[in-house]
Order: structure tokens, then C-alpha cells, then sequence
């Protein structure tokens, strides 16, 4: 029977652990088995006992969740900061964001505004926050879209009718989603930038295995797809 590590990962890290997907499952004779979806869900998942190789979150969470005795130690890696970002359809027009005003003018001419859950996806929660800080929040509530991780936000996006729709998620998510385009970071006021570390769990049925995905996760042979898809070393 094929051996499968278990990964619990924040969205931002989705479109990286497929890239390298093949590569370890020839390499380590192993499937990966990925969970993807905003990171306090999947921080809540682990704690509630789901079964899990390999953890990716944000740094934050991970030295948070170092106490709780759930990860090996010393296994973390980072694997790079992700910036919030902001997408269109593709063939849309794009449009000025570059300062708050015209993030505010992009927002309002928008007829659906999709991103993840404001309340446990890293970017929901930032956005939300850029929409409080416009004074937007009211405004725009019953044209916002959320959906449980940044990347099915995308798909939904692009598989909405029309062009007049914008979204709002990290970058490694965007660039990695088909039929959306980046525009570009939030303005400098409302920048973020988010560190995504990868963990082996504690609980992990191959510790072995589970350290190689994180050190092909994080080293240098996938420095360039990281670079590529969003992750800038800090």
C-alpha cells in the first residue's frame, strides 16, 4: 500500500505544494494528501485531532502552536512572505489601486467584491479591515463574496458572469488561480505581508518523509517556484 503524508495548510501555500507534488511522490514513493483552507480552520483542525503530517500556517500561528507540544521541534522552515494582493478577471480592464482612493473607486464600481472568510483567512481578515479603514465596510456588505480560502474566491470570481468584479486575497493564491489576474499589492497603507512557515507534526506517521516535503518545500531547489508564485524571503 502507497504511503500518504496528510498536509494542513493556509491557502497562500496551495499552488506551491502541487508544484512540487510530482516531484515528491516519484521521489519519496508517497502521496500527499492536502487540506487546504484559511489558517485558523486549519490551526482548528489540528487541535481537534485531524491527522497530520506536515503543517503549513503562518509564522505567527506556528510559534503559537509550538507550545502546545503538536510540532517537532527545530522542523519549521519559512518558506517567504506573501503579500495581500488584488485581482480582476482576466480580459478586464485594470484598474488604479495604487492609492487608497483609487482602491475605493475600484471597490465601489465593482458589482461583486470576492475574497476569503474575514474571520479566520489571513487576507479576509486584513481585507475587512481596508474596507473598515475606507469606511466601506457598510457600504459594499451585500456585494461581498467571501469564501472559505483565497483560491476557491478566485474561481468563483472568474466563474462569475461579466467582467465588473474584483477580489482581494494573498498573491501566491491569485497567480495560481486560473481565469484572474494580479493587479497588484494593496496601496502601502494597507500593505501586508504575511510569513508562511512549514512544520512536521508531531503526531506524523513518517517524521522522515514529512521532514523531506518541508525541506522540498522550503530549500533551495524550489527557491525559484516560490519566488515565481508569491513568496518573497524576508
Amino acid at each position: 500500500m502507497t504511503q500518504t503524508l496528510k498536509i494542513l495548510s493556509g491557502g497562500a501555500a496551495q499552488g506551491l505544494v502541487e508544484q512540487v507534488r510530482a516531484r515528491f511522490e516519484s521521489e519519496q514513493r508517497c502521496k500527499i494528501e492536502g487540506t487546504f483552507g484559511a489558517v485558523g480552520a486549519m490551526r482548528d483542525k489540528l487541535l481537534a485531532g485531524e491527522p497530520c503530517d506536515v503543517l503549513i500556517l503562518t509564522g505567527e500561528l506556528i510559534s503559537g502552536l509550538a507550545s502546545h507540544g503538536v510540532l517537532l521541534p527545530r522542523s519549521a522552515r519559512a518558506l517567504g512572505e506573501v503579500k495581500t494582493g488584488v485581482a480582476v478577471k482576466a480580459g478586464a480592464p485594470v484598474p488604479d489601486i495604487a492609492t487608497p482612493k483609487a482602491l475605493e473607486a475600484a471597490l465601489l464600481a465593482a458589482r461583486g467584491i470576492y475574497c476569503p472568510d474575514p474571520q479566520k483567512a489571513t487576507a479576509g481578515i486584513h481585507f475587512l479591515k481596508v474596507l473598515r479603514m475606507l469606511g466601506l465596510d457598510h457600504q459594499v456588505a451585500d456585494r461581498l463574496r467571501p469564501s472559505p480560502n483565497g483560491m476557491t474566491a478566485m474561481r468563483e470570481m472568474a466563474a462569475a458572469d461579466g467582467l465588473d468584479v474584483i477580489g482581494c486575497t494573498q498573491v501566491s493564491e491569485i497567480l495560481h488561480a486560473p481565469g484572474v489576474r494580479l493587479v497588484g499589492p494593496l496601496p502601502k497603507k494597507f500593505e501586508l505581508a504575511t510569513m508562511y512557515t512549514a512544520a512536521v507534526c508531531s503526531r506524523a506517521a513518517d517524521p522522515q518523509k514529512a521532514a523531506a516535503l518541508v525541506e522540498l518545500l522550503a530549500g533551495d531547489q524550489s527557491r525559484a517556484l516560490r519566488e515565481a508564485g508569491g513568496f518573497v524571503a524576508a
